[in-house]
């Protein structure tokens, strides 16, 4: 299939971005755990906020039990996801709402750009651990927010029969083309070059993940117009908020599209969760953060050839019954989590996620670009990212309670696979309406 330069300058904002989608899911929640060890149980566990949301936990801490310190760990990082996604669900609708006016969709995304990659930059110089939480979350706010403009971006850069395709070559080329500076950040924590620290070399990763995501995403500036949307007028700010409530009842009137965000909701609550959470949770069974890091990087590159074939696979089978398929390989994936405590184990799902992963994102951005109104796709792909937002707010909720309640977050992960079958749900009633 041939690629116009529009769908290729928005398929390299999949390489941008999934360089710090990377980082978030491997380094980044290692360095964390790092700071918060090198601060102290004393320190941390005495902190206002622990002490307010983590109490149980911190008190055990102080008192010698180590598995309580690595759960509070966790729970600190699944914070910076709650907060994270929270803000960025319910600011959504409004700013999806605005930027589908003439020529507003792209300022308001290099605005969030730059926020995103700013933060990224910070993150590459702070040392406390509290600060270094609160830029986890600045840097996941430019990060989701940019995502809002960008998905919707799909229907001015290509046609309902191309979208699949695209949006599965997005992914995919982002799962490659994020290993290049995650490689070389890797390079200078294993290999420590020119006298590096462990510490400085992770934070110069952070820096280079920052430019990647800055100079990649220079296509899409150059090169993407927003090619359907409404006229400007006087008013157009204060029309968006009414406009957010006739969405609402358009979208509770189409059967078809309700039933499959709340099926998306769902199941792309585990979906974002695993990714998040996966090498914190790793830590927390005792997997070697190198294995961690090696494992997520085979993932990447598992992922792409996957999500290729996702996209090749929609042309033939109707896309609604391929994203059950990803959702029953999750289910399995969720319980083999449950009794992880192997190294080999860890590998082998990264490799099942590896493959899952890419299709069910990929063909769900796409399913969901064909059904809205073109016009108004930065609005609806606004709902769209809310309903996934509450759901990354859900899921790192599940894991954070799990770990305060039991000790452990593997019973978090069990508990994933519910709403999995929830979406399954959800999205078999989609299949009989498109049988209807």
């Amino acid at each position: 299939m041939k690629l116009t330069r529009n769908e290729k300058s928005w398929i390299l904002y999949d390489v941008a971005n999934s360089a710090f989608v990377l980082i978030l899911t491997a380094t980044i929640p290692v360095f964390f755990r790092g700071l918060v060890d090198s601060a102290g149980v004393v320190e941390v566990c005495n902190n206002w906020l622990v002490q307010f949301l983590f109490s149980s936990n911190a008190t055990a801490s102080l008192a010698g039990d180590i598995q309580a310190f690595e759960a509070l760990k966790t729970s600190l990082f699944g914070l910076t996801t709650t907060i994270a996604v929270l803000i960025v669900a319910v600011s959504a609708p409004v700013i999806g709402a605005i930027a589908d006016y003439k020529g507003m969709k792209k300022k308001m995304f290099t605005v969030c750009l730059v926020i995103g990659v700013f933060a990224c930059l910070l993150l590459g110089i702070t040392q406390n651990w509290l600060g270094y939480l609160g830029l986890i979350i600045i840097a996941r706010i430019g990060y989701a927010s940019c995502n809002i403009f960008y998905d919707s971006m799909l229907v001015d850069v290509s046609t309902n029969d191309k979208m699949d395709a695209v949006s599965s070559f997005g992914y995919a080329w982002g799962y490659l083309g994020s290993c290049i500076p995650f490689i070389i950040g890797i390079y200078l924590i294993l290999a420590l070059p020119f006298g590096l620290n462990i510490a400085t070399a992770t934070q110069i990763s952070f820096l280079i993940t920052a430019i990647w995501w800055a100079v990649c995403s220079i296509p899409l500036l150059k090169n993407v117009k927003q090619t359907h949307y409404l006229e400007n007028h006087k008013h157009q700010i204060k029309e968006s908020f009414t406009r957010i409530g006739k969405t609402m009842k358009e979208i509770k009137n189409n059967p078809k599209m309700f039933f499959f965000i709340l099926g998306y909701f769902c199941y792309i609550d585990g979906v974002y969760t695993i990714i998040s959470m996966a090498t914190t949770y790793g830590a927390e069974v005792g997997i070697g953060t190198n294995d961690m890091i090696i494992a997520l990087l085979v993932t990447q590159i598992v992922a792409f050839p996957f999500a290729i074939l996702s996209g090749y696979l929609a042309k033939k089978f109707k896309t609604i019954d391929i994203l059950k398929t990803y959702i029953i390989l999750y289910i399995f994936i969720c319980i083999y989590g449950f009794q992880l405590d192997q190294t080999y184990e860890f590998w082998v799902l990264c490799i099942a996620v590896g493959i899952a992963q890419g299709g069910i994102q990929a063909l769900s951005r796409a399913y969901f670009g064909k059904i809205v109104p073109k016009n108004e796709s930065n609005e609806y792909f606004g709902f769209f990212d809310i309903f996934g937002k509450f759901a990354d707010f859900l899921g790192p909720l599940i894991i954070t309670i799990c770990a305060a309640v039991f000790g452990q977050s593997k019973y978090g992960i069990l508990a994933l696979v519910i709403l999995f079958v929830v979406g399954y749900f959800f999205l078999n009633k989609v299949s009989k309406l498109d049988k209807e």
